[in-house]
């Protein structure tokens, strides 16, 4: 296999893993945030507005770690900076 096609086969691979880790923390982490929410709600239901209102802020703040593997996965299939290097190497 040449230069090119392992590039290819680790920027897939990579992409993979970045999604694959890069979710679980999130999910890990916006299950317990409900929880916790739901949690404070049934304890303090005239905190509701509020509690709601900080919820959906840092569920929107975890959020968007996920969505930030999302675009270095993108990243590394359809932009990838190395495609350009390893074409100048081999010369075509």
């Amino acid at each position: 296999m040449g230069t090119l096609e392992w590039i290819a086969i680790i920027s897939i691979a990579t992409a993979g893993l970045t999604m694959a880790i890069g979710s679980l923390g999130p999910a890990l982490g916006q299950g317990r945030a409900v929880a916790q929410a739901l949690s404070s709600l049934a304890q303090q239901p005239d905190e509701a507005s509020t509690i709601t209102r900080t919820l959906f802020v840092g569920l929107a703040m975890i959020e968007s770690t996920a969505i930030y593997c999302f675009v270095i996965a993108i990243i590394l299939l359809f932009i990838n900076p190395f495609w350009n290097y390893a074409i100048g190497l081999t010369g075509g």
